[in-house]
């Protein structure tokens, strides 16, 4: 349990913010159990042209160097309501949903557990783990803000992928990087990557 991560990958934009998640927690020895929804497929696909989900198709660099990250790997097909991560008895520390679309975001905050990525975030829930939502569409509805307080209300945290710029990001990876550290503090996890507020920085 202790190195046991799930995460859920949906169609909203932002492919980059799950993969450099994915990379940091396998590099770091983590174990994933990775779901990816049928538009989250198309999205990786279409913005990082991954057309395999295994770490060579989704983490080729790691892979190359850690021969051992693809066993701790583990893809579920998002139709696979029975598979473990659907049941609370299975032990992991937490589950992040990165990136999260309104309508996976609708289906968790109204307990739709039609397919496996939306029944793992709700045995998250009752299971009382951390759940990690990071919905990426703008602007929000009101629709969207009532859902995200009713998984609030549930015990969700809400991560809107919003970097800050007080670190002064000197390429598109210094702001997923941003992001992707926010959320493994959220999930306790330590990293080295240097996005932390320190007021002695000054603008250039």
């Amino acid at each position: 349990m202790a190195d046991t991560y799930v995460l859920g990958i949906c169609g909203a934009s932002g492919a980059r913010y799950a993969i450099r998640l994915l990379e940091l927690l396998l590099a770091d020895g983590r174990r994933v159990h990775l779901v990816v929804s049928e538009y989250g497929r198309r999205l990786l696909g279409e913005e990082a042209g991954v057309t395999r989900l295994d770490a060579a198709g989704l983490v080729p660099d790691l892979a190359g160097r850690d021969p051992g990250a693809g066993d701790r790997l583990v893809v579920h097909p998002n139709k696979d309501v029975g598979a473990v991560i659907a049941s609370g008895s299975f032990p992991h520390r937490g589950m992040v949903v990165l990136p999260c679309s309104s309508t996976s975001l609708g289906a968790i905050a109204t307990g739709s557990g039609s397919n496996l990525l939306t029944r793992a975030a709700l045995v998250t829930l009752k299971e009382n783990r951390p759940l990690i939502v990071c919905h990426r569409e703008m602007p929000l509805s009101l629709i969207d803000i009532e859902n995200m307080r009713r998984l609030c209300l549930a015990g969700a945290t809400i991560c809107s992928p919003n970097p800050g710029f007080y670190m002064e990001p000197q390429s598109v990876g210094d702001v997923v990087d941003f992001v992707v550290a926010k959320v493994l503090d959220l999930l306790g996890v330590e990293h080295d990557l240097d996005t932390r507020w320190d007021p002695s920085r000054r603008p250039r």
